[in-house]
């Protein structure tokens, strides 16, 4: 294996050369000149005249070296009662005759469609087939609330949306088409066609002259397939929304030609599999991770890719990702830290692992929110594997900081991610902007220009990229966590800086809670802290100020049942408590940061700036549970 500090000081030092090198990874329809184009920075863009299509590079090309008849995709629904195995063969077939029903739909390249889907694999197909196409999907995850997909709509303003008549949770069905029914009346966009894929859990009422069913679109698209478009490498993938800071989702941009060889390269270096291999993450399609490590990532590199439409407890069992992993030959899992958690809470001792064999997985590997050591021990204790922590985020696309597997392993530390993933140029940086020793905490930030893979600007808001990202130091990706770094390079993440909370690996705008609060007739001022949780890593608790001479009976219920509506069950809100006053600085500031310190068990530095402690002690006996 190659030695780590050697490509990691290529990359930065001669970044051309080393993604030029890279770009061999994946098939061109016109091999790029150029690999980095800085003229208008800092908005880079790599490989700017090169040509190609995700789809072919994540299919086509499989089929057309032999391998048609390899698993591209296994599909284990615990919640369905259905498994499947779909050959590269077949998955081109059903993404090429659904790109046809789109392209009859009118959907041209550099079109967006919207894809609001459970865990099934028409998700796959709806998303390989966009990249076919040149069209730009954007997927947003089932348990988002209608008004947060009305927001989307509006913002990406798709052709056509795809969707399903319904998700399975265990123990309950969540009717989807409800839910965009509601969003398109809610929105001022109108896609021109829904198409809507019909579950025997739950069949939809489709709408007359907008809404067709899956199997008549895949139906007429088999008769006339759609070919891959050949699109720039700088040209859109998708589009995919994150919390912002106000409140307002911000979209992601990502490309084609610097995605398809960050993903290729990461596949190999990061995870250490190959084509041919099983590798599966337990994630979502909504989230980054599943866009690149369900769908993108292991296709692009020729693996088979497990989609698994379940939990991590109680379908059926604590046992179910080890029965996983077990019949379908996983050599690489990738998950949250909070469903290695939840299967701790339910089997502490992992007597159910000893009920399957899993002597096939090499590693696991955990990302999304902080890896408490106590996780990292019990997981590598039950499953006698390495476990790999890793750090990136929804706008990197791909790990910042890990532990090569296939590049150059290290040995693990409890509390690191390891070390910076070459082409980042990680730094700690002191609010003066000058570089923190080691040791010392300061905020994470990258070095400009950021590698291929990463986001491109946000959707339509190049103003608010910059102003997002890389106002604060000059220079620099600002990451929005802090941290440091240690004597031998090791990086510590010790959490945001902002007000964007991790809940069980979603990203969450306290703001946008806050905000559901304070439309409540009955609140004067509210306030909602990310605190730590055992299983969720954080969950978000909210505390509110009542108009005087309201009753509060009820309010509470009222409020949790307003964030469920608005925001979404994944928020997980369901703590309320009604007090007397929020503590503010003189300007009007309220102190979130010491409120959650309070709530984490920690002893804050009371800022100065107080405007009355008194409120302050008030408190602390409600954060601290007393």
């Amino acid at each position: 294996m190659a030695d780590y500090a050697d490509v990691y000081r290529r990359s930065l030092t001669d970044p051309e050369g080393f993604w030029g090198e890279q770009a061999a990874l994946v098939s061109w329809f016109r091999k790029p000149t150029r690999v980095l184009d800085a003229e208008h920075a800092p908005f880079y863009r790599w490989f700017p005249d090169g040509r190609l299509n995700t789809c072919y590079n994540a299919l086509d090309r499989h089929v057309i070296a032999g391998r048609g008849d390899q698993a591209a995709l296994i599909y284990d629904s615990p919640v369905s009662g259905t498994t499947a195995t779909i050959t590269y063969a077949t998955l081109l077939q059903d993404v090429a005759a659904f790109a046809g029903a789109l392209r009859d739909l009118g959907v041209e390249p550099g079109d967006r469609v919207v894809i609001y889907l459970p865990m099934v694999p028409e998700a796959v197909i709806a998303m390989l087939a966009c990249a076919r196409l040149g069209a730009v999907h954007s997927v947003v995850f089932g348990g988002f609330a209608a008004n947060e997909l009305a927001v989307r709509i509006d913002d990406a303003r798709p052709k056509v949306v795809v969707s399903a008549s319904c998700g399975i949770e265990p123990g309950r069905i969540v009717e989807y088409k409800p839910l965009l029914d509601r969003a398109l009346e809610l929105a001022d966009h109108a896609p021109s066609s829904c198409v809507v894929l019909q579950r025997p859990q739950a069949e939809a009422t489709l709408v007359e002259g907008r809404d067709i069913d899956w199997a008549t679109a895949m139906h007429a698209g088999r008769t006339n397939p759609a070919p891959c478009a050949e699109v720039a490498a700088t040209d859109p993938l998708y589009i995919l929304y994150t919390s912002g800071t106000t409140g307002k989702p911000k979209g992601i941009l990502r490309d084609n030609g610097g995605h398809a060889v960050a993903l290729a390269w990461s596949m190999r270096n990061i995870y250490d599999i190959e084509a041919g291999q099983v590798w599966w993450t337990a994630s979502d399609v909504g989230w980054v991770v599943g866009h690149s490590y369900i769908v993108y990532g292991p296709l692009i590199a020729g693996a088979t890719t497990v989609l698994y439409e379940g939990k991590p407890v109680g379908t059926p069992d604590a046992g179910a990702f080890w029965r996983v992993v077990a019949d379908h030959q996983v050599e690489g899992l990738f998950t949250a830290p909070t469903a290695i958690r939840a299967i701790k809470k339910e089997d502490p001792e992992g007597i159910l692992v000893a009920a399957h064999d899993t002597t096939s997985l090499r590693h696991l590997f955990l990302a999304g929110e902080r890896l408490d050591p106590g996780t990292y021990e019990w997981a590598g204790r039950i499953l006698g594997v390495p476990v790999i922590d890793h750090w990136w985020q929804t706008e990197t696309g791909w790990a910042v900081v890990a532990n090569l597997r296939g590049l150059d392993p290290m040995p693990t530390r409890p509390g690191s991610p390891s070390v910076p993933v070459p082409g980042f140029d990680v730094q700690v940086l002191l609010p003066d902007g000058s570089v923190a020793g080691p040791n010392q905490e300061g905020s994470l930030a990258i070095r400009l220009p950021l590698p291929p893979g990463t986001l491109q600007t946000l959707w339509r808001d190049d103003e608010r990229y910059v102003s997002s990202y890389l106002a604060a130091f000059d220079g620099y990706y600002l990451s929005g966590d802090g941290g440091y770094v240690d004597d031998d390079g090791y990086v510590y993440v010790m959490g945001r800086t902002d007000d964007v909370i991790n809940v069980a690996g979603h990203r969450l705008s306290t703001g946008a809670i806050e905000g559901v609060l304070a439309g409540h007739p009955a609140v004067a001022e509210c306030a909602v802290i990310g605190a730590a949780d055992p299983l969720k890593g954080q969950v978000p608790r909210g505390l509110v100020v009542l108009k005087a001479g309201v009753d509060p009976e009820g309010v509470a219920a009222e409020l949790v049942a307003a964030v469920r509506d608005q925001i979404g069950p994944v928020a997980a809100f369901k703590d309320v408590e009604i007090v007397a006053g929020l503590p503010k600085t003189r300007s009007g500031k309220i102190l979130r940061r010491t409120m959650r310190q309070l709530a984490d068990g920690e002893h804050p530095v009371v800022p100065s700036t107080i405007e009355d402690p008194a409120v302050l002690t008030a408190l602390e006996p409600v954060l601290r549970r007393e």
